[in-house]
């Protein structure tokens, strides 16, 4: 597709959601903004796609930063796609990275897509299904990240909140690759708890270290809505790991807090008292 460096307003409505998604600047500079249900759920700089606005993101973008060396291509699925904001920051720090999305709402890839061109070069391969299913329909592929982008709270697909899925999820990256899960949850942070438990059991049936989070600190000390993200996979079992906690808590956005197995796990179990 050729790169183009203005958007253009569109809207459409998703049969799966019943609802209607639209692009439209973001009335501040060359912002584009994805909303879906009236709610914003992505954003865009096509002047420059490294510039992420939305702070979990930020936090998702950091890891994969350190996940290998600077411009070295990795392959990634992106399991929910939003705007493609994340596909396009890979594509800009990382060009050539063979990269895939999955996601369920059929009308809103071309939404998107027509309304903000990828860039020329993109190595972007849109499916539209179920997450879960379009893991299963690709035995055989393995992939450096794997980024689960889907939750919010108790409204989220429950083949999805369970270990058994992580489980198939971690069976689906290479060596030292990488599962980064977005949890949106409501004040309380229960949601957020099991979803730490199952995915430390995923891990542990897979033999992979146990799961780090990364959020926003005083999320930990007021448990308020908000994002987390949390990480799974060999590459954190790697001597390199110190390291790259490091940079993460550095990278921001601040103030940051990054948790590590032992820190995630008294987390989950001071939500669930």
């Amino acid at each position: 597709m050729t790169s183009e460096s203005t958007g253009r307003s569109r809207r459409v409505h998703l049969s799966g959601a019943g609802v209607e998604a639209s692009v439209e600047p973001d009335g501040r500079d060359s912002g584009w903004v994805l909303r879906i249900g009236g709610i914003e759920q992505s954003h865009v700089d096509l002047a420059d796609p490294r510039r992420i606005q939305h702070e979990y993101l930020q936090r998702i973008a950091t890891v994969l930063d350190t996940l290998r060396p600077a411009g070295e291509p990795i392959e990634v699925a992106h399991l929910g796609g939003g705007a493609l904001t994340l596909a396009r920051y890979v594509q800009a720090t990382r060009p050539g990275s063979p990269q895939l999305v999955v996601e369920i709402e059929r009308e809103l890839p071309s939404l998107v897509t027509g309304a903000l061109p990828l860039p020329a070069g993109a190595q972007v391969e849109v499916v539209i299904g179920d997450a879960r299913e379009a893991l299963t329909g690709m035995p055989e592929r393995l992939f450096d990240a794997i980024v689960l982008d889907v939750f919010s709270g108790e409204e989220s697909p429950p083949h999805l909140a369970a270990a058994d899925f992580y489980r198939e999820a971690l069976g689906h990256l290479t060596a030292e690759g990488l599962l980064l899960v977005n949890v949106g949850d409501d004040a309380g942070q229960r949601f957020l708890a099991r979803q730490l438990r199952e995915l430390e059991s995923a891990a542990q049936e897979c033999g992979t270290a146990g799961v780090w989070m990364l959020t926003h600190a005083p999320l930990l000390e007021h448990p308020a809505d908000g994002n987390m993200v949390l990480l799974a996979g060999g590459a954190l079992g790697t001597p390199a790991v110190e390291d790259m906690a490091a940079r993460w808590r550095a990278a921001g956005p601040h103030p940051a807090a990054v948790l590590d197995p032992e820190g995630s796990a008294a987390l989950a179990a001071s939500r669930l008292r």
